[in-house]
C-alpha cells in the first residue's frame, strides 16, 4: 500500500478494525493530532477510553513494529511509565483490511514544562530508566540514527522534488551543504544504544510525574538523542538544564560525557530531516491542510536563517558539564 492519502481508511473500517479486536465502541472516532498515523480516541460499551493508531503503509515493516510493541512491554514491565499497546487476543499488532494498527489506553495529562528543573529532575530519572533497559540488547528490525538517512538522503531528496522555490535553490543548498559538511564530520558517536527515538515535550504527558508516548521512532542511537530536546533557552540556562537533566539520568545509567559534542550535529540532523519528511508527506492532503507555509518563500527563506544560526552552533564548543 503506497496510499499516503489513507484514503480507504473510513470511518467504517475503522469500527470494524477494532471490533475485530473484541471491543465495542461505543462513541464517535475523535482525531487525535498525528500527522504520520492516523489516531483516534473513542469509548468502548463500559465507557472506558481508548486509542487506536492506524500505521502509515509502508513506513515500516510488521517487523519492526512489532519491535516497537515490545521495546514498550519491557519498559513497562519494569514500572516505567509509558503508552503501551494493549494485548488483544495476545498480540498487540493487528491487521484489518491491509492496515496495521494497535491500541493503546488513553492517557490524560498536559505538556511538561521544560524550563521547571524540578520536572527536568524526574524527566532525567526516567530517561535514564528507559536506557538502562534500552542498554540491556538491540534492536534487530529498528534502524540506526545515520547521517545518510537524516543528511544526505533528505538533502538529495529536497533538491530532487519541486518544493523549494528556484530563486532560493542556490542560497539554500549552499548553506544546507555547509551545515551538513560540519555536522556528519562531528556525528562520530561511541556507543548506540535502543532509544525513545523522539523525545521532545510534545511526547511527554504530564499528570503527577512524566507519561511517555509515541514510541513510533524509536531506534538505536546514543544516549543523548533522547536528552538534548529538552534543553531550551540559551547557552547558560541549557547548561543548567543538561547539568539538571544529567545529575538524575545518572543514578540509573551512565553518560559519556563526549556525547555532548552530538547535540548540535543532531540537531542539524533533525532541521534537515523535518524539511525532506515534509517534502515526502506532500502528497497526502494532510499536509498541505496543517503546513500551507511551507511551500511558501518565506518558508524558504527562514530556513536559510536557521541553517546559517545552526552553521554557528556547530563551529561553537560544545556544552560541557558544571563541575
Amino acid at each position: 500500500m503506497q496510499d499516503f492519502s489513507y484514503t480507504n481508511l473510513t470511518p467504517d473500517l475503522i469500527l470494524d478494525a477494532i471490533e475485530s479486536c473484541g471491543i465495542r465502541v461505543d462513541s464517535g472516532l475523535l482525531a487525535l493530532n498525528s500527522y504520520e498515523n492516523r489516531v483516534y480516541q473513542f469509548l468502548d460499551e463500559d465507557r472506558r477510553r481508548y486509542v487506536v493508531k492506524f500505521y502509515r503503509p509502508a513506513r515500516w515493516s510488521r517487523e519492526q513494529i512489532q519491535e516497537e510493541h515490545d521495546f514498550a512491554w519491557e519498559l513497562q514491565e519494569q514500572e516505567i511509565p509509558l503508552a503501551a499497546p494493549l494485548k488483544l487476543g495476545g498480540q498487540t499488532l493487528h491487521e484489518h483490511q491491509d492496515y496495521l494498527f494497535a491500541v493503546f489506553p488513553s492517557v490524560g495529562g498536559r505538556q511538561f514544562e521544560v524550563d521547571n528543573l524540578d520536572q527536568l529532575e524526574w524527566m532525567g530519572r526516567f530517561i535514564g530508566r528507559i536506557h538502562a533497559v534500552g542498554a540491556a540488547s538491540e534492536f534487530r528490525y529498528r534502524p540506526v540514527l545515520n547521517t545518510d538517512e537524516f543528511l544526505f538522503k533528505a538533502r538529495e531528496h529536497l533538491e530532487q522534488g519541486h518544493l523549494v522555490p528556484d530563486s532560493l535553490k542556490i542560497p539554500l543548498f549552499t548553506i544546507m551543504d555547509q551545515v551538513i559538511e560540519r555536522a556528519a564530520g562531528q556525528y562520530r558517536p561511541k556507543r548506540q544504544i535502543r532509544l525513545h527515538g523522539d523525545c521532545h515535550p510534545g511526547n511527554i504527558l504530564w499528570r503527577d510525574g512524566p507519561t511517555f508516548v509515541d514510541l513510533d521512532d524509536c531506534r538505536m542511537g546514543p544516549a543523548i538523542q533522547d536528552l538534548w530536546m529538552m534543553l531550551s533557552g540559551d547557552r547558560q540556562q541549557r547548561l543548567l538544564q543538561l547539568d539538571t537533566l544529567v545529575c538524575a539520568y545518572e543514578e540509573f545509567s551512565d553518560l559519556d560525557p563526549r556525547e555532548l559534542a552530538l547535540i548540535e550535529p543532531l540537531r542539524a540532523m533533525r532541521m534537515v530531516h523535518y524539511m525532506a519528511w515534509l517534502s515526502r508527506r506532500w502528497e497526502d492532503p494532510a499536509f498541505p491542510n496543517a503546513f500551507p507555509w511551507f511551500s511558501t518563500d518565506k518558508y524558504w527563506e527562514q530556513q536559510i536563517l536557521s541553517l546559517k544560526e545552526q552553521l554557528s552552533a556547530l563551529q561553537e564548543a560544545p556544552l560541557s558539564l558544571i563541575p
